[in-house]
């Protein structure tokens, strides 16, 4: 009868086998070779033992848990299943398992992250998940790490992943302004300190410049690429004293969403009456009534290549320090056009 495999430990395997237990652990750990007669008499004895090794007693065995990790701020709209997916396409890829976790960087927030080195080989960070100091920690321990949608401290050699923001907003505003004569142009932040709308609202000012239009605070509005927090804002300025304006840049498609049900629920038509566009280009966004005008961001793409940086840093091979994909113009109906 065989024993269960709780109750075998790594002396039985090795006692059964006839050999010590620093080459069981050897053989189990890959870490030292064994012979072939050896292994396939431990592969034998361990299947008749019903073992089964322990992952943490491997993991202090060979200091890899075999596991990265993705520290995200929220994980609250649809734009988080492209990053996944190509983070994770490449995470199986190498035989790793995928640890997600949220995390904010607010001042107020003295909790250590859900995950690091404790229970990670490496770490992808997201925006504003982790504060400087806490990236500076990180790489003190030479713990290796990769930043998605934002850059290090000035003195901190981390390799990021972003996208081309700025070029692409001054783009579908300079669009708005020569296709559709718009003048009066809203733009959406989103949340504070985040790199991606500080270039987009530094895109959409180089328009605005351009093109000789004032900028005018009052048509900047707080969306925080949130549906919600979007819908709220678009509710308050169409009911309030605020300036007229015939344009919505939502900052990115999840606001636009919320753009979309204020403007509807306040009588006023798109485009007919007011012009809305995105960025990101969202899998829901060509579904929408009318369809959105966007920047396609290459969202999957941008996790694709933070993993594989990771695994670069992970096997000691050479990293991008900085990997800036390109975005592009999709126009579609909530502009104007006949798309």
């Amino acid at each position: 009868m065989t024993k269960k495999s709780s109750s075998v430990t790594i002396r039985n395997v090795a006692r059964q086998a006839g050999v010590s237990v620093a080459t069981v652990s050897r053989y189990i750990n890959h870490n030292a070779p064994v012979s072939p007669e050896v292994a396939e008499r431990l592969i034998k004895v361990m299947a008749e033992l019903n073992y089964l090794p322990h992952a943490a007693a491997r993991h202090l065995a060979t200091r890899k848990a075999r596991v990265v990790g993705l520290l995200l701020t929220n994980m609250t709209n649809d734009y988080f299943a492209p990053l996944l997916n190509g983070i994770e396409s490449v995470v199986s890829q190498h035989g790793y398992n995928l640890l997600v976790a949220t995390h904010r960087s607010a001042s107020n927030n003295d909790f250590q992250p859900p995950i690091g080195p404790h229970n990670t080989d490496g770490l992808l960070v997201f925006a504003a998940s982790l504060k400087d100091e806490q990236l500076y920690q990180l790489h003190k321990k030479k713990f290796p790490v990769v930043l998605i949608h934002r850059t290090p401290p000035d003195d901190l050699p981390l390799p990021f992943v972003t996208v081309e923001n700025k070029a692409a907003t001054r783009a579908i505003i300079d669009h708005l302004i020569e296709v559709h004569g718009k003048r009066r142009i809203i733009f959406m932040r989103g949340p504070i300190h985040n790199e991606d709308s500080h270039w987009r609202e530094m895109g959409y000012k180089a328009s605005l410049q351009a093109h000789g239009i004032d900028y005018d605070p009052a048509l900047v509005l707080a969306g925080e690429f949130e549906r919600k927090v979007a819908q709220e804002s678009m509710s308050t300025c169409l009911s309030s004293k605020y300036p007229e304006f015939d344009a919505v840049f939502a900052g990115d498609d999840e606001a636009a969403i919320g753009v979309f049900a204020a403007l509807q629920q306040a009588g006023r038509r798109v485009p007919e009456e007011i012009a809305v566009a995105g960025f990101d280009d969202q899998r829901m966004s060509s579904f929408l009534n009318p369809p959105l005008t966007t920047v396609r961001a290459p969202t999957e793409e941008v996790g694709r290549v933070a993993g594989q940086q990771l695994f670069n840093l992970l096997q000691g091979l050479p990293v991008d320090p900085v990997s800036l994909l390109p975005t592009e113009i999709i126009i579609r109906r909530s502009c104007g056009c006949n798309h």
